[in-house]
């Protein structure tokens, strides 16, 4: 073949962005087994078409405001879309512009990078009642995802329940419970600002199932709620002390951090703070409370005990507390959702594969790979997704050496754009989006703030297209 090697790209977050930095491969090449060296050995162009406007998936619309670090990974993003060889088509869906079979035949092979955009559930009584939310569509409103720009986020009761402690939780209960002056000097969707400046929250309950010895944070997460100003920190560990043989031999570093840094925040006195959040474990809801909205949960007490496989478990003592709330809060994972035209694995939440290759019916389907969340599974951290696009990269261009993939249809750079442009005349091409991306910025800086998100599809679409002449 004596030309580039087309390839498609089907989210534009971290996972979609890592596979093009690996397709277009810097001049430092690649890390592989051990050191660096080449991975691509042809020319490659890439398309990324991404379903919103704005790119960057989880890294724009997941990440908390407060944490502006953990977005300094943009630049590595800005910095692939910048590669000779990539183009941007934002504002084009799956299954509503574009088919997977049709990006089959416009391609060489397509990369399916779509995340996990649905909830695992908590499969009790009351789940759905309104007041009743995930933390993934909470977390989507803060940051300004269309999507969730009026999500009905009731804060007028005075404590806020959220199941589950992962880091999520942990990000959530540290929005609802800081200033909001602090939260004003980052890019915090303006809508979210305004409603937590008038919220009457005052508690924040995170409920974890098992034993604080297995709670799912990181320690920074949790040192930093001990650092909130205006913020008393209790922690409930449900009975179970030192003692316990659950925390006897324990030899894993972060675990035993973990546990220090939560025997030192239970020691501390509290300070009577206008605002609380309270680590409650061995506790998980039975029932969420009301008629018509919410208006508590019923939490079981649980207990710990051994399985067959020696594994510790959590189970329901029979006592059982209601607490009053007026938000509920589900943060107990992402869970993936089928793509129009690929196969499903609904057990599991992902895109059947192997080695990064579409399987259908146990059998490779021709051209088609998956990465990230929608591969693997809701695990990791965003950077966790740049190994997993390199191995499926991998696989992709060892099949395009071994002559594997379906190339006789592919089109042209020009071909596909004509076709877009018939399909979507309101894509959002890469000089477009850095338009989109300055005006942002020029607006946040009038406030002193990183940015002001546009958070309707409308509104991005008239920065990226303003009015000629």
């Amino acid at each position: 073949m004596n030309r580039p090697l087309r390839i498609a790209i089907v989210g534009a977050g971290p996972a979609g962005m890592y596979a093009a930095g690996h397709l277009l491969e810097g001049a430092g090449g690649t890390w592989l087994d051990g050191r660096l060296q080449r991975l691509v050995n042809r020319p490659v162009e890439v398309d990324m078409f991404e379903r919103l406007p704005v790119p960057w998936g989880l890294l724009r619309h997941g990440v908390a405001p407060d944490h502006p670090d953990k977005k300094q990974v943009q630049q590595v993003y800005e910095d692939i879309a910048a590669r000779p060889g990539f183009r941007y088509f934002g504002n084009v869906e799956l299954g509503v512009h574009i088919h997977a079979g049709e990006l089959a035949e416009w391609y060489d092979a397509v990369i399916h990078a779509v995340g996990a955009s649905g909830d695992s559930a908590l499969g009790i009584p009351g789940e759905y009642l309104p007041g009743s939310l995930s933390a993934r569509e909470f977390v989507a409103w803060y940051n300004g995802h269309p999507d969730y720009r009026d999500l009905a986020v009731d804060l007028s009761a005075e404590r806020v329940v959220i199941v589950g402690n992962g880091n999520v939780a942990m990000d959530v209960a540290r929005i609802l419970s800081q200033s909001p002056d602090a939260l004003a000097k980052t890019d915090i969707a303006t809508h979210a600002l305004e409603a937590l400046r008038h919220s009457r929250a005052r508690e924040v309950v995170l409920l974890g199932r098992r034993a604080h010895v297995h709670g799912a944070f990181n320690n920074p997460e949790l040192e930093e709620l001990g650092e909130l100003p205006g913020v008393d920190i209790v922690v409930d560990t449900g009975g179970l002390d030192g003692t316990h043989e659950s925390l006897q031999g324990l030899t894993d570093t972060a675990t035993l951090r973990k546990i220090t840094t939560l025997q030192r925040l239970a020691e501390r006195q509290p300070k009577e703070h206008p605002r609380r959040i309270v680590l409650r474990f061995l506790s998980s809801p039975v029932q969420v409370l009301g008629e018509g909205r919410v208006q508590g949960v019923k939490v079981a007490r649980n207990r710990l005990e051994r399985d067959e496989a020696g594994q510790w478990r959590a189970l329901s003592t029979g006592e059982v507390q209601q607490l009053d709330c007026g938000l509920v809060m589900r943060a107990i994972g992402f869970f993936g959702q089928p793509l129009p035209g690929l196969p499903f694995d609904a057990v599991r939440g992902v895109v059947p594969s192997e080695e990064g290759r579409v399987l259908q019916g146990g059998q490779v389907l021709p051209g088609h790979y998956v990465t990230g969340w929608i591969k693997r599974g809701p695990r990791g951290i965003i950077g966790t997704n740049k190994k997993c696009a390199r191995d499926t990269v991998r696989s992709l261009l060892t099949d395009a050496d071994a002559g594997r993939l379906p190339t006789a249809g592919t089109l042209d750079a020009a071909a596909v754009e004509n076709r877009i442009r018939e399909r979507q005349p309101d894509y959002v091409s890469q000089s477009e989006w850095l338009r989109l991306d300055d005006a942002e910025r020029r607006a946040g800086r009038l406030e002193g703030r990183p940015r002001m998100k546009l958070t309707r599809v409308e509104e991005m679409l008239a920065a990226a297209h303003p009015p000629q002449g």
